[in-house]
């Protein structure tokens, strides 16, 4: 009945000017104390909590308090006080703090297999078409004569006496009973009293497994890519783990990668830049004609589109080709090359070095142009 309950901020040791924090930090220090699991057959206790959680559930809700304040228990009469589980309360406050502290959480079962991680190096054409190269990678499988369960062909593990088939233990510290993995059992719930004579019961054998992997056009360095179920063997009813395999592409001799565009440089003589030509210019796929405008300068960029490799983030588009053109200037010119270069220096009236000048006589005109004029 109402009037043989006590007052909500007596239960809980607060003043009725207590903030939401003071509450709450007094229902916690309650909760602690009268916890059932810590409590284990006192009734008192179990209604001391109960008295607590219901005076929190109180309190903590600001349209409720406020009835409260003004008309005490009576004013709740009214209100929509459903049937509660403390403890639920209690695990919904402070369960993400506290987590399996009263031992409410339960072992979280078959546990997936490891996952592993190899390196696959490819070249430079493999990357931008896809290929398919085999790894072999040593991993654990579960044994084939007792089906990953350790113990030997027509027996079963048996139930851990110690956690009883929990594969946790309560342990208390102070106050606190914490939840632990069961020493006796490493956590499964089980042991082994007559183990696989294969895999002298640890249910696993190391084996070495070649596993075909599809690397899809336009990988890059460093990329990774998930083969699912090829990692390590999971607990019984569990799943494998994944194999990452990590890229890397080999320098190449003619091109150099940015991203999906690749980047090459061609060489043309001074007249094929300064007439325009047809030129040959390198890809992947072989040599593509290419013409040259006229008047193009050394080190320009041509961009030659779709000549690249595919773009894994840009739903696969291809990139571009980019020729940085290099123009050369001969270093052994014939006779007749030397004079047609001397006409056009000519024509446009630019000062070249005379002919067989040597280099004394460059050095005498030096310094006389160095000399002091006198007026």
């Amino acid at each position: 009945m109402a009037g043989t309950k006590r007052d909500y901020y007596e239960v809980l040791g607060v003043a009725r000017e207590a903030g939401d924090e003071d509450v709450k930090r007094a229902y916690r220090k309650l909760a602690f104390e009268f916890h059932p699991d810590r409590n284990a057959g006192d009734e008192t206790a179990a209604e001391k909590f109960k008295e607590a959680t219901e005076a929190f559930e109180v309190l903590r809700d600001p349209d409720k308090r406020a009835r409260y304040d003004r008309y005490g228990h009576a004013g709740l009469n009214g209100a929509e006080m459903p049937d509660f589980d403390p403890r639920s309360v209690f695990q919904d406050l402070f369960g993400g703090i506290f987590g399996d502290l009263f031992g409410g959480g339960r072992r979280g079962g078959p546990q997936p297999g490891r996952d592993l991680q190899v390196g696959i190096e490819i070249d430079l054409v493999e990357a931008a078409r896809g290929t398919t190269k085999t790894v072999t990678i040593p991993r654990e499988e579960n044994c084939p004569d007792c089906k990953g369960s350790g113990a030997k062909r027509g027996t079963r593990p048996a139930e851990c006496r110690r956690c009883r088939g929990q594969g946790v233990v309560l342990m208390t510290q102070g106050i606190f009973r914490i939840q632990q993995t069961c020493p006796g059992c490493g956590g499964r719930g089980s042991v082994i009293t007559d183990p696989c004579g294969n895999c002298h019961g640890h249910g696993r054998i190391s084996v070495r497994r070649t596993v075909p992997v599809n690397l899809r056009p336009g990988m890059d360095n460093g990329d990774r890519m998930r083969v699912s179920g090829e990692g390590e063997a999971g607990d019984p009813g569990a799943p494998r783990g994944d194999l990452y395999c990590v890229i890397r592409v080999r320098e190449h001799p003619l091109f150099h990668r940015e991203g999906p565009n690749l980047i090459c440089q061609v060489p043309v003589t001074i007249s094929q830049a300064a007439l325009g030509a047809e030129i040959e210019v390198p890809t992947l796929d072989g040599p593509l004609k290419h013409t040259l405008k006229r008047g193009v300068q050394g080190h320009d960029v041509i961009r030659i589109s779709g000549r690249g490799l595919p773009n894994l983030r840009a739903g696969g588009r291809t990139g571009d080709l980019l020729v940085q053109v290099l123009v050369e200037t001969p270093r052994n010119l014939t006779k007749r090359q030397e004079e047609l270069f001397r006409e056009l220096a000519e024509i446009d009236q630019k000062n070249v070095s005379p002919e067989r000048k040597s280099f004394l006589d460059k050095l005498k005109e030096f310094f006389k142009a160095a000399e002091p004029k006198y007026p």
